[in-house]
């Protein structure tokens, strides 16, 4: 007799979601899952404030609270985009600011998870990339903040990517060392030990690519070139996208961080020029762009490396389409 844990994992999704595995179109999950998505946005920004703050987690305080007066909020307050527009973007009680960042984290993640229940083949799937697309948020917001990236994101992705790979092979159904792996099986699929071994695998890649740029740079320019929260969570998403994944997520994330690297020097180049101009002091372009240079390359890396494991994750079939026409 087969073991009926499939058939379980269905009928408790058609219980959670009865919109989605009904005849619903995609458009309704999308809507679904982006109303969803807009309330664990403002549990997001929670996680993104105390995480980074000692003595502080998600959990406690257990109620939000301003920073400023520590006003604790009421439900009313905590509507997601809709107490931030109502309340004129200020505290209630002190009337301080409340920062644009609050609504835009929620808004962003109701528009990914939306997206991730239009792109996914499944609920079930949905559910984990949801799950992936929301520590992403968490961890580039925290490392813009404090070029950090949580350890509750990072090591906790790498505890759960095995566990979810095993329990849910679809994951990495477009993984070819999982289909390789595999045990065969009519329509190629890819069983739980396959993805179970080739998120190990991709693991093993995300964090030992990053690990072996971040050698390679200190001994050509004698300093950190990689920090290890950058690798932690590559590592992370290589669980969940696999070695294939974890490449490509490099490559779009490296891509953009240099154009977006000398886009800041440019502006620093422009910032340091027009206050010679104003202190009407003499400083040449090459002084001015080796200035530039020196304040603009701090950047934190895991914003952009979200957003290469964020596209993969999504949208890897037309990633790979898309390389191969322009590279191929």
């Amino acid at each position: 007799m087969d073991f009926p844990g499939p058939w379980i994992r269905n009928q408790a999704l058609v219980i959670a979601f009865p919109l989605i595995e009904t005849e619903a179109t995609p458009l309704v999950a999308a809507l679904f899952f982006g109303v969803f998505g807009l309330v664990v946005g403002s549990f997001l920004n929670v996680a993104i404030y105390r995480l980074p703050k000692e003595g502080m987690s998600v959990w406690r305080p257990l109620r939000s609270h301003c920073p400023r007066c520590a006003h604790e909020l009421a439900w009313y307050e905590n509507v997601p985009v809709l107490s931030w527009v109502i309340q004129g973007a200020r505290c209630r009680s002190c009337r301080g600011t409340i920062s644009a960042r609050y609504p835009l984290v929620e808004l962003l993640t109701g528009a990914l998870w939306a997206l991730a229940a239009w792109m996914a083949p499944s609920v079930s799937l949905a559910l984990v990339h949801v799950l992936i697309l929301s520590g992403l948020i968490v961890a580039t917001f925290v490392d813009l903040d404090c070029f950090e990236i949580p350890d509750e994101v990072s090591i906790g992705g790498m505890v759960v990517a095995p566990l979810l790979s095993f329990l849910l092979p679809e994951i990495h159904a477009e993984t070819w060392i999982a289909s390789q792996l595999s045990t065969p099986a009519e329509g190629g699929t890819v069983d739980a030990g396959g993805a179970f071994l080739a998120s190990l695998t991709g693991m093993a890649a995300g964090g030992g690519v990053l690990l072996w740029i971040g050698w390679l740079g200190k001994k050509l320019f004698g300093r950190d070139a990689m920090g290890l929260g950058d690798v932690k969570l590559l590592a992370a998403a290589g669980g969940f996208i696999g070695p294939g994944g974890v490449l490509m997520a490099l490559f779009i994330g490296s891509l953009l961080a240099s154009v977006s690297g000398v886009l800041n020097i440019a502006r620093f180049f422009c910032l340091i020029r027009l206050r010679a101009r104003v202190r009407k002091a003499r400083k040449n372009a090459l002084r001015t762009l080796q200035a530039a240079r020196i304040a603009g390359r701090y950047l934190p890396f895991g914003p952009y490396l979200s957003l290469g494991v964020g596209i993969v994750l999504v949208d890897w079939k037309d990633v790979v389409q898309l390389l191969e026409r322009f590279v191929f």
